[in-house]
């Protein structure tokens, strides 16, 4: 059996659709699919012996406030499921990680790169990548375990950053901020359950792997797909990179007074305007085939996003009429 911990969410849900034998443990769930990683007696008779394992659940967003929710879920949380495994004796683990340990604006980083976090998230996963790592160590006989570090994932149902700006573009809301020659990597997620599902028919040892669909983009290149896919155009005026950032730490600022949160930040600036490029060799030379390629994955999700629900809407709105 597939024990997906933190499967309700974006990634788990895909995985279901493309994987038998899944059983799903989240805290959004009740009854016996209830888990909740920061409290080890939620995961008591959750996995037994022979299962294989997918820990999906972590606090990724951004704005997560207190940070030390960061911490609470994707490192205790983590060491909390290793305890677990450890005492019912499973000893097969994948674990989605990020590429945010790496840091930003860095040379197309391979898997031998090294770590430098930026944010509180990378801190974190790099933190409960450590774990993990010294609980193989401890005893590697017979475990397998998989780390995979994908950049952004993006897809149908998403409200993730690439979401917002898909949302943006379509809306005729965006503007550009910098020359828009930074090169972004992106991993579509349909991709991404794929691989999550091929790495699960691995027998033992221990791998990390970058995730990334190939080619990357440069901003600019991404800009007009999109616009080209939705038959729309985006306001030509470019903001100066440091008009974003002043703006990003002008709703930060507001963000702390009001308590309310916004779609605009320093960071999200930050890693708007950074190039976020991965090297995936290892993970697409391992004999993984990705069913999609990321211009499929982008048209599927501008389809299924924007123009099916546009023309959904006008076709509701002729019926009323």
């Amino acid at each position: 059996m597939i024990k997906l911990i933190g499967g309700a969410g974006f990634v788990g849900s895909r995985l279901i659709e493309i994987q038998e034998d899944c059983f799903v443990l989240d805290k959004r769930c009740s009854g016996d699919e209830y888990v909740d990683i920061t409290d080890p007696r939620s995961l008591h008779g959750k996995i037994s012996k022979h299962d294989k394992v997918v820990l999906l659940a972590a606090e990724h967003r951004d704005d997560v406030t207190p940070t030390s929710k960061y911490y609470e879920t994707n490192v205790e949380g983590t060491k909390n499921v290793l305890n677990e495994m450890d005492r019912i004796g499973c000893r097969n683990l994948i674990f989605t990680s990020s590429v945010a340990v790496y840091g930003l604006n860095n040379d197309n980083p391979d898997e031998m790169f090294d770590v430098n976090p930026f944010n509180h998230y990378g801190e974190n996963k790099l933190a409960a990548e450590n774990l993990i790592k010294a609980w193989y160590e401890k005893d590697c006989n017979n475990k397998c375990v998989t780390i995979i570090r994908p950049t952004v994932i993006f897809g149908e149902n998403n409200r993730g950053n690439v979401h917002n700006l898909l949302k943006q573009i379509a809306s005729g809301k965006f503007l550009m901020i910098g020359k828009g020659e930074n090169e972004k990597s992106m991993a579509y997620v349909g991709n991404i359950v794929s691989f999550i599902a091929f790495r699960l028919n691995a027998d033992e040892g221990f791998q990390i792997f970058n995730y990334a669909d190939k080619p990357d983009f440069k901003m600019n290149s991404l800009l007009y797909f999109i616009e080209k896919t939705l038959g729309k155009r985006a306001p030509s005026i470019r903001i100066p990179v440091w008009l974003g950032y002043l703006t990003g730490y002008s709703f930060d600022i507001l963000a702390r007074l009001t308590r309310l949160k916004f779609p605009i930040s320093a960071v999200r600036v930050k890693k708007f305007v950074a190039n976020t490029k991965f090297d995936s060799t290892k993970s697409l030379s391992s004999g993984f085939k990705p069913p999609y390629t990321i211009e499929e994955g982008l048209e599927r999700t501008l389809t299924y996003e924007f123009l099916q629900k546009r023309k959904t809407s006008r076709d509701a709105s002729s019926l009323k009429e």
